[in-house]
């Protein structure tokens, strides 16, 4: 009864493929696996005809779903081809990890990625050891190939082991590498780990080898992370381990397979695990291991033409001569640095160089679609799944809307019955916390319109988990939810967005209870700030619900009433209002008359053109709030540009104080310069005021007048101060005899002639 210990890098083809040879060389009869025990029941769905790797176990607690842990896992997985030879070879395969049901229990670990030894794991070192253990725990294998003056692991793995033909003592070498690192890095010279759930870890996994031995295997092949192999191999006694695992407290889990992405493999995920180059790995896996005899060489011309594919796909130059070019490159570069074969380092460097001119932005996209990958893994259909996750499955399918891990850009038409579904499934995940699509501007003005940039995420996996126990389709849940977000609401604003959402996600038996809220709410409510910032939605479900075919009479009352009392309530409450007050109230009004003027009522426009009336004639009111009354009065036509150029001279006389003058400037002006420049009258009276404050004044007013035109748009900043530098304040578009110059005229003329073909 033998244990044969294979200390593996996690992730990396040169590991996954040298660990097939020792497996066929070996013939075990049980394979042992680094990984969760409680996933063994789902081990016989790996070698299902609908399995398409990366894909990942998810472990999670029932209750608290958020207390998760993923084990990716892709094809070139040294655990995943040791499963796969095992399952395939009619073997036992067995995970031997400490269970999560213990390590969830006692964790605050939240959603992360249990990649073996590909963990960032906090360990108890002296200060001086700490950083050197943590860089070597993390990545033993890389750190040795950094050591030997390469840029990572895999290059080092590539070179010394793809290389050779005869690989029999590779894992000896391994174990005897590891072995070292542990005799220099650990404390004392037990080469045990002072960190509890990490001893705890390798004596399950010891203990697990010798149940495997009481049962009569004699040929025991034990697959875990390099670092760990030392470890396996010294067995103490069994009562020691037994003394460490003894009262471990235990929760329930659960198991499942997840789809998982090549983006989440590498470190850029955000998950502190994986590899930098999926991509790249799965590249040197299928050239390796395909059937069509490839030779070492052909992984880089075989590299090199799917680089130029992608850039012709690009419209980007990428000819037969280039590629040549770009291999030879390569090569001279591994000659360079005394390397047999070029590899990833090499072959970026010379597609740079030839095939992206030096650019950065070519080899950006290259990154992102080879080096690292899209692809997303597939799970079968029997893969156990909450009812809410087939729900949502069954209508991707009939909505003909896959889960992908690329970018997708949708444009619905509303007015077409599958596009109509397909928002509401969006809008519906997205109350449920499942942001699978995020909202998108269209083109054209058209309201049946509706832009959605839609990903897929593994992540969400868990998200559906969680939003299970609002119901077992995705209406139920997203109904229940929002009964309860509108129970729990108690501000009138809140009531209008719920509403608002509410519509568009089609969840018509949450309406009547949210619209007897909301009446209640505008019924009692006072404050004109709540009342101005709840109508913005309610006009917009008013304006284009008969697009989404809602049914909008439900909130017409609704609508009359907030209108009403926001005419009543306003000019009260725009008195002594300090600075941030006068801006906070300026926003509302802009609301207010954005969400008039889109409701198109008659009734509306006459009440609140009325109002501003009584704003823009207001003695004591702010500045500000005068200044923007008179701007909408006469952007509506209520006001002429004399008017207009009345109360602003009137504003901006000697008798106003002149912060006050400088806001009502602010409120007239803000966001628009063209009226100024197209205005002669404006601008004289504006061009008076400021010429005639004096030095002091004006420096206190500066800010304040910055500001104001910092709104402009850089165009109209720039003619304006063409403007001022000529002195032209009679004519804001002609310029005059003394201000042409003829000689830059002549320059333009050349260039005018050769457009005209003359």
């Amino acid at each position: 009864m033998t244990s044969h210990i294979f200390g593996i890098r996690h992730h990396g083809p040169g590991s996954a493929r040298s660990l097939r040879q020792a497996l066929n060389t070996l013939q075990p009869d049980v394979i042992l696996v680094e990984g969760p025990p409680e996933a063994d029941k789902m081990l016989p769905l790996l070698v299902h005809p609908q399995m398409k790797p990366p894909v990942a176990l998810l472990v999670y607690v029932p209750d608290q779903p958020q207390r998760s842990i993923y084990y990716p896992f892709a094809v070139f997985s040294p655990e995943w081809q040791a499963i796969h030879y095992g399952l395939t070879h009619q073997l036992p395969v067995r995970f031997i990890d400490l269970p999560q049901a213990h390590q969830l229990v006692a964790t605050d670990l939240v959603t992360d990625v249990m990649d073996g030894d590909n963990r960032d794991e906090t360990v108890p070192l002296t200060p001086d050891s700490q950083n050197l253990e943590n860089e070597i725990r993390f990545d033993p294998l890389g750190w040795l190939g950094k050591a030997a003056g390469y840029s990572d692991g895999e290059r080092w793995w590539e070179q010394l082991v793809e290389q050779r033909q005869e690989s029999t003592d590779l894992f000896a070498a391994i174990l005897e590498a590891m072995t070292a690192l542990r005799v220099e890095t650990l404390p004392g010279t037990s080469q045990q780990s002072e960190n509890p759930i990490e001893a705890q870890r390798e004596a399950y996994m010891r203990k697990t080898i010798r149940v495997a031995q009481k049962e009569g295997f004699q040929r025991i092949a034990v697959v875990c992370g390099a670092w760990h192999a030392p470890a396996l191999t010294q067995m103490p006694p069994a009562k020691e381990d037994e003394a460490l695992l003894k009262g471990l407290p235990k929760t329930k889990v659960e198991v499942t397979w997840v789809p998982w992405t090549y983006g989440l493999l590498s470190f850029r995920s955000g998950y502190g695990a994986g590899v930098e180059s999926p991509g790249w790995y799965d590249h040197l896996w299928t050239v390796m291991q395909g059937s069509c005899g490839a030779s070492q060489s052909d992984v880089a011309i075989r590299w090199m033409v799917k680089v130029a594919q992608l850039l012709r796909q690009q419209d980007l130059e990428a000819s037969s001569a280039h590629l040549i070019e770009a291999i030879r490159l390569a090569e001279s570069l591994a000659a360079l640095r005394d390397r047999p074969l070029p590899g990833l380092p090499e072959l970026k460097e010379a597609t740079q160089t030839v095939l992206c001119f030096g650019s950065d932005l070519p080899m950006g996209l290259i990154h992102d679609k080879l080096i690292v990958g899209e692809r997303m893994g597939k799970v079968p259909d029997e893969t156990p799944m909450v009812p809410l996750q087939h729900d949502l499955q069954r209508q991707q399918k009939r909505l003909r809307m896959p889960a992908a891990a690329t970018e997708k850009i949708y444009e619905l038409d509303l007015r077409k019955e599958n596009d109509l579904a397909r928002s509401h499934l969006l809008h519906r995940l997205d109350f449920l916390g499942i942001q699978w699509g995020v909202s998108q501007q269209t083109r054209g003005k058209g309201t049946f319109k509706e832009g959605w940039r839609v990903q897929w995420q593994p992540e969400f996996a868990v998200k559906l988990i969680e939003a299970g126990i609002w119901g077992n389709t995705i209406l139920d849940a997203a109904t229940a939810l929002a009964g309860d977000a509108a129970q729990k609401a108690s501000e009138l604003p809140v009531l209008t967005h719920l509403l608002d959402r509410v519509l568009l996600a089609d969840l018509p038996n949450v309406v009547s209870n949210l619209m007897s809220r909301l009446q209640t709410e505008t019924a009692i409510a006072s404050d004109v700030a709540q009342l101005m910032e709840a109508l913005p939605p309610l006009a917009r479900v008013a304006r284009y619900g008969n697009v989404r075919q809602t049914d909008t009479c439900i909130i017409s009352h609704v609508v009359d009433g907030l209108v009403a009392r926001i005419c009543i309530g306003l000019p009260g409450a725009c008195s002594s209002l300090d600075e941030d007050a006068a801006a906070q109230m300026y926003e509302g009004i802009a609301h207010v008359n954005r969400a008039l003027s889109l409701l198109q009522n008659e009734d509306y426009k006459i009440s609140w053109q009325q109002v501003l009336i009584q704003l823009a004639d207001r003695q004591g009111l702010h500045g500000l709030l005068i200044g923007y009354s008179c701007r909408l009065l006469l952007d509506a036509g209520v006001f002429e540009l004399e008017e207009a150029a009345r109360r602003m001279g009137l504003a901006l006389s000697t008798a106003s104080e002149p912060p006050q003058a400088a806001a009502w400037v602010e409120g007239f002006l803000k966001g628009s310069g063209l009226l100024l420049l197209h205005d002669q009258q404006l601008w004289e009276v504006l061009d008076s005021w400021v010429t005639q404050l004096n030095d002091d004044t004006f420096i206190a007013l500066f800010p304040l007048l910055r500001r104001t035109f910092s709104t402009f748009s850089v165009a109209e900043r720039r003619q304006m101060g063409e403007r001022v530098r000529r002195g032209d304040i009679h004519s804001p578009t002609s310029v005059g005899a003394d201000g042409f110059d003829e000689s830059k005229a002549d320059t333009v003329l050349p260039l005018v002639r050769q457009l005209l073909g003359v």
